[in-house]
């Protein structure tokens, strides 16, 4: 037999998902809900607790619970290693970024194919749909590759580069994508307000020169209700050459 709070949050999911209770609305308050189903505070509790998991409900200290308003999802573009400039440019969309000069630690210095310990340049974005975080990247070149003014947050050929996730530097030759779900670091769930339970989509893009050298490390997670990534692939002919 299912329990009394399962049948509050089943009602409640009803009206917000047939439109009673608009997007951002404020639900009544939690005595006055509990009063209208005739269960105790607690049993009322568990029910917007069950609303709160599934995203369709956030309570905001000393304010009530409201209607969250669907996150409006982003496009990364696979291969060519770009957020999708349409839905990039959106004016509710926003990008802060931060920049420094850093020495690579272990991890960092192995994808870079570099020494521990080396100084590269760190380029920090988190991109947020008004108050929620859409996804973040963290991108890192060798340092002796990138020009003074990459570093510099008013820079505007360094916002635009960031704004869409794409290379800080020249194009590369060669550009290789590896993409896994997983659970965030915590970090990361701190800075996309996400549970530490919740899935992310990550991707680590390593860019390369034509002599091989890797130019560009880039590591980014987005929310897997967030982002919707694409991939297209080039038929091959007999010669194995690229089709258009």
């Amino acid at each position: 037999m299912r329990s009394r709070h399962h049948d509050i949050a089943h009602d409640l999911r009803q009206q917000i998902t047939t439109g009673r209770i608009q997007p951002s609305e404020r639900l009544p308050s939690e005595a006055d809900l509990a009063d209208r189903y005739k269960v105790s505070t607690a049993t009322l509790r568990r029910a917007l607790a069950v609303l709160q998991s599934e995203g369709l409900i956030e309570k905001i200290h000393g304010k009530g619970n409201f209607v969250r308003r669907p996150h409006r999802k982003i496009m990364y573009v696979g291969g060519w290693g770009i957020l999708d400039p349409w839905t990039a440019a959106e004016p509710a969309m926003r990008v802060t970024i931060r920049s420094a000069t850093i020495q690579a630690p272990g991890h960092l210095a192995a994808l870079l194919k570099m020494s521990t310990g080396s100084p590269i340049a760190e380029l920090s974005c988190l991109s947020a749909d008004r108050e929620s975080p859409h996804g973040i990247a963290r991108t890192y070149v060798p340092r002796d590759l990138v020009s003074a003014g990459v570093l510099l947050d008013d820079d505007s050929t360094c916002r635009e580069t960031a704004t869409r996730f794409a290379h800080v530097g020249p194009p590369p030759a060669a550009v290789r994508e590896t993409v896994c779900a997983r659970l965030p670091a915590p970090a990361e769930a701190s800075a996309l307000r996400i549970s530490l339970g919740s899935v992310v989509l990550s991707i680590t893009r390593i860019a390369t020169d034509s002599a091989g050298r890797v130019v560009e490390a880039t590591l980014m997670a987005f929310p897997s209700d967030r982002v919707d990534a694409v991939f297209s692939t080039q038929q091959m002919n007999d010669e194995g050459q690229a089709q258009a």
